[in-house]
């Protein structure tokens, strides 16, 4: 379960394209924290801080502490955006969340003792990812790091569906449960196309090397015919 974090912030009284502006001039980000009934407050974050929050993992499944204004509220972030060249962090959206409440959060999904799997450790069978997150409908102090799924004794054509995840209490997950999260599969399947992407490459690199050994005789004659 992901732990609650601690989050400083600072009230804003101004909003708009402008005053976010000045905001991010003074190193720092522009945040909203709306729901539960209540109206929308503007904050400001620390810029530094936001930017490891982000790119450290986990900030859209983490429940924040904030302290604002001598006050404290739990929020999850909702959404950020991010700067479309500079990948900073312009915006955040946070949710206020109260006991009781129901928050979708996109979770990944993890998978443990490869090694215990015969149709990879004894037959060099290949796993085969289909969904690498889900969502999941949770409350808040119940939000996990992840969801895992145990591979000990899957064999080749063995297949991993949205039924076999082990979901935290009064979770649930909106995806038919007989959704493919993945599957095993002989070592031929994708070997053949990683060979033949391979000999494709190959391939293309010798008709380069060609047709510029090409050029360069083709330069050197033109040179030789002007001496």
């Amino acid at each position: 379960m992901s732990a609650v974090k601690s989050l400083e912030a600072v009230a804003r009284d101004r909003v708009g394209k402008g005053a976010a502006r000045a905001v991010r001039r003074q190193g720092r980000v522009p945040a909203v924290i709306y729901g539960a009934g209540q109206e929308p407050q503007a904050i400001s974050l620390d810029a530094n801080q936001t930017n490891h929050l982000i790119y450290g993992g986990g900030f859209l499944t983490t429940v924040f502490e904030i302290a604002v204004g001598g006050r404290k509220v739990r929020a999850i972030p909702r959404d950020y955006q991010l700067d479309p060249v500079k990948d900073f962090p312009l915006h955040v959206d946070f949710l206020r969340v109260t006991a009781g409440q129901t928050v979708e959060v996109e979770v990944p999904v993890h998978f443990a003792n490869e090694d215990e799997a015969p149709g990879l450790k004894q037959k060099d069978g290949t796993l085969n990812i289909v969904l690498h997150t889900v969502t999941l409908a949770v409350e808040p102090d119940a939000i996990p790091d992840g969801l895992t799924v145990d591979l000990t004794g899957k064999d080749i054509g063995d297949a991993i569906h949205v039924s076999d995840l082990v979901l935290p209490a009064g979770a649930t997950l909106a995806l038919d449960p007989e959704a493919t999260v993945a599957t095993l599969v002989p070592p031929t399947v994708l070997g053949a196309e990683v060979e033949a992407e391979e000999a494709a490459v190959a391939e293309a690199a010798r008709a380069e090397s060609a047709e510029e050994k090409a050029a360069e005789e083709a330069e050197a004659a033109e040179d030789a015919s002007k001496e």
